[in-house]
């Protein structure tokens, strides 16, 4: 996970607590948590999801500048399969978008700009 999300999508690692299993990672000007499930945190959330059961459809990072090519070939030369490319409704309105899975099912729009 660490891979993908840093050497794939361009995250840093922020922070790190390791007591309670919680990585934090750059992304832009969010942060997005990983916690593994037998991690104090995770174990509090119960069962992990899976496909019978999911808590989250997926999340979305925004991508800028939002070059379809550029970001096909960067992700296939990491070995991750892109849907195709769609106009999706976001928080800033209508734009491209890609949809990836990362390494354990979870599901990420690659959102670029509005269209108007």
């Amino acid at each position: 996970m660490l891979r993908f999300y840093c050497d794939v999508l361009g995250c840093t690692v922020e922070r790190r607590k390791n007591a309670i299993g919680l990585l934090q990672l750059r992304a832009g000007r969010s942060l997005i948590d990983l916690v593994p499930a037998d991690s104090q945190l995770g174990k509090a959330g119960g069962a992990p999801p899976g496909k019978e059961g999911r808590n989250l459809d997926h999340f979305c990072l925004r991508i800028e500048p939002f070059d379809e090519t550029s970001i096909r070939q960067h992700l296939d030369a990491n070995g991750v399969q892109a849907g195709e490319l769609a106009s999706r409704y976001g928080s800033e309105g209508e734009g491209p978008s890609i949809y990836i899975s990362d390494p354990e099912g979870n599901v990420v729009e690659l959102k670029g700009p509005s269209r108007g």
